[in-house]
């Protein structure tokens, strides 16, 4: 029995670590988003000020809207733009909104374990199959490593989203409207809006009408 036991923790291990290497797979994964952009006569830089503002009412002075609107001050400055405070002197008007939604459940099998293994319900035997899906401790979004048969992976997957749109503030006019998406295992804001942001201002302003699809290189490669 000792030596069963044995097996039985060094089957534990190497799954535990081969989780773990999965998960840092994950983490080194680029972002990718899909954005699509349209334009009407929008100027070419040429130090036209510019002042970001809330799209969205509810956002309008908060302090997380102000961090992500600074960003997109940035890349702005960054194409030949010139940012100001007052949007009430601004030649352009850049209303911007951003969020993510409640998420969705995915469920995919990964394949079939290892064998017979022993299991302190069952002994040793055969694989043991417990459905295509089951709700439990070893079942949901894991795969019991003392059990053979399907890994069954269920997870929640989030689209987020950055919406631009670029009006001439004396008459309104509409010169630009642009949209990032992304659907990932993350509803982290924090992270998701940066990375969408980046994704908007890549190829700037883009053709009109096309939808491009943008990889974002991991954090640890960016800073290299």
């Amino acid at each position: 029995m000792k030596g069963h036991h044995k097996g039985r923790w060094a089957q534990a291990k190497m799954v535990a670590v081969t989780l773990l290497l999965l998960g840092l797979a994950a983490c080194a994964s680029p972002f990718r988003a899909e954005v699509t952009r349209f334009q009407s006569q929008l100027p070419p830089p040429a130090g036209q000020t510019f002042a970001v503002v809330a799209s969205n009412p509810s956002l309008a002075g908060g302090i997380e809207f102000n961090q992500y609107a600074s960003l997109v001050a940035q890349q702005l400055a960054a194409q030949g733009y010139t940012p100001i405070q007052d949007s009430k002197q601004a030649e352009l008007l850049v209303l911007f909104d951003y969020g993510v939604d409640n998420g969705r459940e995915r469920v995919r099998s990964t394949g079939f374990g290892p064998g017979p293994l022993f299991t302190p319900w069952y002994g040793y035997g055969p694989y043991h199959y417990w459905g295509p899906y089951r709700r439990g401790l070893w079942s949901y979004g894991w795969y019991d490593p003392w059990m053979g048969g399907p890994e069954i992976e269920a997870y929640v997957v989030y689209t987020s989203f950055v919406d631009l749109k670029i009006d001439r503030r004396a008459d309104g006019f509409r010169l630009f409207e642009g949209r990032a998406e992304a659907v990932s295992r993350s509803n982290n804001l924090s992270y998701l809006v940066p990375n969408l942001i980046e994704a908007m201002f890549t190829g700037f302003p883009g053709n009109s009408g096309e939808t491009v699809r943008i990889s974002i290189a991991p954090e640890d490669k960016k800073q290299r």
